[in-house]
């Protein structure tokens, strides 16, 4: 079983989503952004490894939110979700992208009518409840 983590940054009400580069199977859609958990690392370890990654920042990791499963390439998968911190919003300061096109932070509302990857879509019910219950 493979396993995968999402990261939800909340800013002024709204979310942070990135759009994948366009190549392989999930390309040109938008993302919670996360990544794969390699041999040996924690959550944390992970989450911060692939945010240093994929946009140059060191995050705080928060708390769990929830976990959900998936199907990838005929394999069960694991989607673990953490709430990070990002030293800045990135709007001012851009971040550096390596996997993605672009990003933005979204309203929740937004979120099911945007080309979003299956597996991010599959928790955002979850996503959305526990955002609603801690910051509204």
């Amino acid at each position: 079983m493979g396993g995968s983590i999402a990261c939800i940054a909340f800013n002024n009400g709204k979310v942070f989503i990135a759009k994948r580069q366009m190549k392989g199977d999930m390309g040109g859609r938008w993302e919670f952004p996360g990544g794969k958990i390699e041999n040996g690392e924690s959550f944390e370890l992970a989450i911060v490894r692939e945010m240093q990654e994929e946009f140059g920042v060191k995050v705080t990791v928060g708390e769990k939110i929830t976990s959900g499963q998936f199907e990838h390439a005929g394999k069960e998968c694991t989607l673990d979700v953490f709430e990070v911190k990002f030293p800045h919003d990135g709007l001012k300061d851009h971040f550096v992208l390596t996997e993605h096109d672009d990003y933005r932070w979204a309203c929740l509302e937004e979120i099911p009518q945007l080309d979003f990857v299956d597996s991010d879509l599959s928790v955002y019910p979850e996503v959305s409840a526990w955002l609603r219950k801690k910051y509204f």
